[in-house]
């Protein structure tokens, strides 16, 4: 089917227009002004709402295998594509790990069963499975995923020789969990000594403080300075780190630095650090618990600030469930990790609205940069030739954050209660109308990710 969208507001490559865009064969076939004439299977009049490329979320927990009574690729892909979310890259702290080639290929199947969205999985590393990771395919894969600090799964990489070697020969992008794991564990251990079961209010942002971020992203910095290895270092939680990361210029397809030098550390910001602080957790608790934590309120604005002058170059969401009852546990057996997915697109438009971001640069952080930093292959621009991954949001349309109303398979999620301006009305993935209006056409799936690399 040939589809025809008039009348849109586009959101593409830092401009606002009103065009005419026509989807033909999974592809934006022509973008311009007065395309009515062109005859379509069917005609979507946009006025009034804006059209932007499909975001995608480079960090997503989808639970499968091993884990799905939190969550699977089709329950979560669900929730994503309803958000605006047409491409996701999945975490490899599934059970089991994702430390062979063909455990990998064991979710790239599922998810060519299931997912709604396109898809990527990144090959998880160990201490010991350095000659699985050399196998990964650079086309194929979006990169190498190394916890640098424990966190759900216990894959955490501490073995220095082990981290060395990987920087020192990986094939292609390494993203890095940062928390340093001796500074958590003495911190823990002085808490649960100081005070037991009746721990304060911000208990998490206390252990797994800013200190033990620095520490962390620093080393994995050096290492990626030392060996020249493209490193994306993912969830930045606070101001001290910003000094890490130079201001990047998106340009033809890479990010580069000021004086035209490949930017070769980047970094990523998640939307409940753009949102949440420390004060959050007087009222929501543990269902805001997550590594790195939710810090103090300085932490939120200097990320916002590093967000705006490009030295963070993506925002995702670090969409991570649980069960209700896993969250509701005491502090110490409580799980990290929170749904995020669904409303990632409404968290940002949120923040547009109060004039904190414009709407050019959610769109650029969201789905040109991801784009760009990993290379992907025709996708997140609105451009001809393109893969149609896109969505039609109504900035005018207010929602209130429900049970009903979760698609994400934990049922919960930590903005219930909360009323946002913006809704996605329709989605689009690689030309299929998977969303429209609320309702699902499943007929398609998603289709995976390639890498121009």
């Amino acid at each position: 089917m040939a589809t025809l969208i008039v009348n849109a507001q586009v959101v593409n490559e830092n401009s606002v227009q009103e065009l005419d865009v026509i989807i033909e064969k999974g592809h934006i076939k022509k973008i311009g002004k007065d395309l009515q004439h062109i005859p379509a299977d069917q005609v979507i009049d946009a006025k009034g709402q804006y059209l932007m490329p499909g975001i995608i979320d480079d960090q997503v927990h989808f639970r499968e295998p091993g884990l799905t009574h939190k969550a699977n690729i089709y329950t979560e892909s669900k929730a994503a594509v309803a958000g605006g979310v047409t491409s996701f890259m999945e975490m490899p702290n599934t059970v089991p790990n994702t430390l062979t080639q063909q455990l990998l290929a064991d979710k790239y199947q599922i998810a060519a069963n299931t997912s709604l969205a396109n898809y990527s999985f990144f090959m998880g590393a160990s201490n010991d499975n350095y000659e699985e990771v050399m196998k990964t395919d650079t086309a194929n894969v979006c990169g190498i995923k190394i916890f640098m600090g424990s966190s759900t799964g216990n894959m955490l990489v501490d073995a220095p020789d082990a981290l060395e070697r990987i920087f020192a020969n990986a094939p292609c992008l390494i993203a890095t969990h940062c928390e340093d794991e001796p500074t958590i564990r003495q911190r823990m251990e002085f808490f649960k000594e100081k005070f037991g079961d009746n721990v304060p209010y911000n208990i998490h942002a206390l252990i797994r403080n800013a200190e033990a971020c620095l520490i962390s992203s620093s080393f994995a910095s050096s290492l990626a300075h030392k060996y020249k290895t493209r490193l994306h270092i993912l969830h930045i939680s606070t101001g001290d780190e910003i000094v890490l990361f130079e201001p990047g210029i998106r340009r033809n397809g890479q990010i580069l630095l000021a004086d035209g030098e490949k930017k070769l550390v980047t970094a990523e910001a998640c939307v409940h650090h753009l949102w949440f602080d420390a004060e959050d957790y007087h009222n929501l608790g543990n269902k805001i618990k997550c590594n790195p934590a939710i810090k103090a309120p300085h932490h939120k604005e200097s990320i916002l600030k590093a967000v705006l002058d490009n030295r963070i170059d993506v925002i995702a969401t670090d969409h991570a469930p649980h069960t209700i009852e896993e969250k509701a546990q005491p502090y110490w057996q409580a799980p990290s990790g929170l749904p995020l997915v669904q409303h990632t697109l409404n968290v940002m438009l949120e923040l547009s609205k109060t004039g904190k971001i414009s709407i050019e640069r959610v769109v650029e952080k969201m789905s040109h940069a991801v784009a760009d930093c990993f290379q992907i292959k025709d996708r997140g621009y609105i451009r001809e030739g393109y893969h149609a991954d896109l969505i039609l949001v109504d900035t005018n349309a207010n929602i209130r954050v429900e049970t009903s109303n979760i698609y994400a398979k934990c049922g919960w999620s930590p903005f219930e209660g909360t009323n946002f301006g913006s809704r996605v009305t329709h989605t689009f993935v690689s030309g299929h109308p998977v969303f429209a209006n609320g309702e699902f056409d499943e007929n398609k799936k998603g289709e995976r990710l390639l890498f121009c690399r």
